[in-house]
């Protein structure tokens, strides 16, 4: 009996190619199993193979997000798999990212089962987890031996045919899909039982789970725009030419914050953006279309605020996780509260 074909994804820190140094990799796709690919085959049994794993750079995948997908879909085809399985990308943010596109593209376009795993707070969660199936993991690769059989479990059912459990069963996120079936128990019963149980203060959960917002309270309106003192926040990636800080273009896990005391105008000697993701030429010509220095200078001259802050806090938001942005928030307010800073301009792409 032929086994069934696997083809594996990786970015180019796991497949062992390096670090951010490169991030910048061009997708190529090599026979056999590499790195992480040795507890997938371990875990899927003798009648699965990793045929070949494809790697691609973090950077590269999320600025090139076209071109990409459609250099993978192409090496990977003519090995006919019946399997695609990327990760676990655990917490890396630009990793999930990618996992969860090229997982959706190639089940869309070569109509085969697709699984990963990811970290709950990754981006690629909660852009690809009504598209593909993505194993709940830690957060980072020290659970790769928990996960990995995980995901093998999941992987072996879809390339079988064989029914998928629900996500507590299985340890995929959940992806809003609802499946009718028949209990035993009426429901008239079950709701008595469960209310009981809730009295009681037993342990209960429900049969129909609603989804949680984060709120947030609105801040009270300025008294007085015209004493206010403005400062710029931006998740347009707009950082001094050259970058010092090194941020990413894509899932940062890190912002500046940059002088612009004496500054009339964004000047596109002195700055330049980093985001990933969308056409950055109009930016790179002028960055006062993300930081409208220019104008906030003219509104300040005519009196119309009471000052603008002597510098902007700047990262990038494509694919940015939830945790690192409450992180950066948590950090750098208290900064602009001590310097007497009435108002947030956030502006983004």
């Amino acid at each position: 009996m032929a086994k069934k074909r696997i083809i594996h994804y990786l970015n180019q820190f796991f497949a062992g190619v390096g670090g951010e140094e490169k991030a910048g990799m061009e997708p190529e796709i090599k026979e056999g199993l590499i790195g992480p690919g040795k507890a997938l085959s371990d875990a899927l049994g003798d009648e699965y193979e990793v045929v070949a794993t494809v790697i691609c750079g973090d950077n590269y995948y999320a600025e090139n997000l076209a071109k990409a997908e459609s250099d993978i879909l192409k090496m990977i085809a003519p090995y006919k798999p019946d399997l695609f399985v990327a990760g676990p990308a655990f917490e890396a943010g630009r990793y999930g990212v990618a996992c969860g596109a090229i997982c959706k593209a190639v089940q869309e376009k070569l109509s085969i089962p697709v699984v990963s795993g990811m970290y709950s707070e990754n981006p690629g969660v909660d852009m690809y987890r009504k598209d593909v199936c993505i194993i709940e993991t830690k957060n980072s690769a020290a659970d790769m031996k928990n996960s990995m059989p995980k995901i093998a479990s999941l992987a072996k059912k879809m390339a079988n045919g064989e029914e998928v459990l629900s996500p507590a069963e299985e340890g995929y996120f959940e992806r809003g899909i609802r499946v009718n079936y028949f209990n035993e128990v009426r429901g008239s019963v079950r709701a008595v039982d469960l209310l009981v149980r809730k009295i009681k203060g037993e342990a209960v959960v429900t049969e129909y789970p609603m989804p949680s917002f984060d709120r947030v309270e609105p801040a009270k309106a300025i008294k007085d725009i015209k004493k206010a003192r403005i400062a710029f926040v931006t998740s347009g990636g707009i950082v001094p030419t050259g970058n010092p800080d090194k941020i990413e273009s894509s899932s940062a896990t890190k912002y500046g914050t940059y002088k612009i005391d004496g500054m009339k105008e964004m000047d596109a000697k002195d700055f330049m953006t980093v985001h990933g993701g969308y056409d950055r030429a109009f930016v790179l010509k002028n960055p006062n279309l993300v930081i409208p220095l220019d104008v906030m200078r003219e509104i300040e001259a005519e009196g119309g605020i009471g000052e603008l802050a002597n510098y902007f806090v700047s990262t990038t938001g494509t694919g940015t996780s939830t945790n690192n942005a409450k992180q950066f928030g948590e950090d750098f307010v208290p900064k602009l509260i001590a310097d007497g800073v009435d108002a947030v301009i956030l502006t983004s792409t």
